[in-house]
């Protein structure tokens, strides 16, 4: 067998309980971190978020200068006269092509800003593609936004539903809490790399709830099967015990789910580039989670067990 494919021993003895005091301190500093970068300032709608078009409105161009490459400054400096409001020009795949996005001016229709703007861009910059064109009105980026949120919170909700009736309600209680714990440092992320906050983004962090559940939910498998078995081991040796049995598990499919999307990120462009990352940075943060996370919420909490009689203890070593 190719021996780099262990990579862990068969059988670890980490005791993560030990360390689970100061987790929970570095998450709360985190989470209320995560809470002010991504309301401050208080801008409506996506407050400190670099909001996309999807969400705050406006029109997205992409066009291209082939086979000369795009002058983003010339671009910049053209559309910085015409008071389009908040205007974003940056590169798009080739160095021939950017994305210009731009909000329409008040008591003008959209169609009318992007006359303008195309006719802008072809005046200063000769010949030019408009591959794409994308409009979103203020009143469509607001429904946007709030069913997206909505989306979220109905998704932990069900969540919570379903390992409440599978486990118990603190098994719930603890999942939720995790999930709550990735989503708001995912938001921190955005906005601290400053990414485009988007549907695309909303349907990153979905992702991170389902793939963070699945992974709590197998952690909470093993652990009811340790809390039957081993009756009269204290509660925080069984929860490392149970990390310890499902560590290689964890590991091995979070290393092979970001070595997929590392190539996302890298040859996917800068369209898939932010939804990469998010999604990266949710495996990490989903797997640390269910460690330090969910699993005190347990050990908090405490369960009830049963009278039968108790398997003897393994020795620890």
């Amino acid at each position: 067998m190719w021996p780099l494919i262990k990579i862990l021993p068969a059988k670890t003895n980490f005791r993560f309980v030990a360390f689970a005091k100061y987790a929970g301190v570095a998450s709360i500093v985190a989470a209320l971190a995560s809470i002010f970068l991504a309301l401050y300032p208080l801008t409506p709608p996506c407050g400190g978020l670099n909001c996309g078009i999807d969400f705050k409105g406006g029109t997205l161009l992409e066009i291209s200068t082939a086979p000369q490459a795009v002058d983003l400054s010339r671009v910049r400096a053209e559309l910085g006269g015409l008071e389009l409001g908040d205007v974003q020009v940056q590169a798009f795949g080739a160095p021939s092509s950017a994305l210009v996005r731009f909000q329409t001016p008040e008591g003008e229709s959209s169609g009318q800003a992007i006359e303008e703007v195309k006719a802008a861009l072809t005046a200063a910059l000769g010949e030019v593609v408009f591959a794409k064109t994308e409009v979103v009105g203020p009143k469509v980026s607001g429904e946007l936004f709030q069913n997206g949120l909505l989306a979220l919170g109905f998704a932990i909700a069900l969540m919570l539903i379903y390992i409440w009736f599978r486990f118990e309600l603190q098994f719930g209680v603890g999942a939720v809490i995790g999930l709550l714990h990735d989503v708001v440092l995912t938001f921190g992320l955005i906005a601290v790399m400053d990414l485009e906050f988007s549907l695309t983004s909303i349907a990153a962090i979905l992702t991170i709830i389902g793939y963070s559940m699945n992974d709590t939910v197998v952690v909470f498998d093993r652990l009811r099967e340790n809390l039957r078995k081993f009756k009269v081991m204290p509660l925080a040796e069984v929860i490392d015990l149970t990390i310890n049995e499902t560590l290689s598990r964890t590991i091995i499919t979070g290393l092979t789910t970001i070595l997929a999307l590392g190539a996302l990120a890298i040859f996917g462009g800068p369209t898939l580039f932010g939804f990469s990352v998010i999604m990266i940075f949710g495996v990490v943060i989903g797997t640390y989670s269910s460690v330090y996370v969910a699993a005190p919420i347990i050990l908090l909490w405490g369960v009830k067990r049963g009278e039968e009689e108790a398997t003897p203890l393994p020795v620890r070593t």
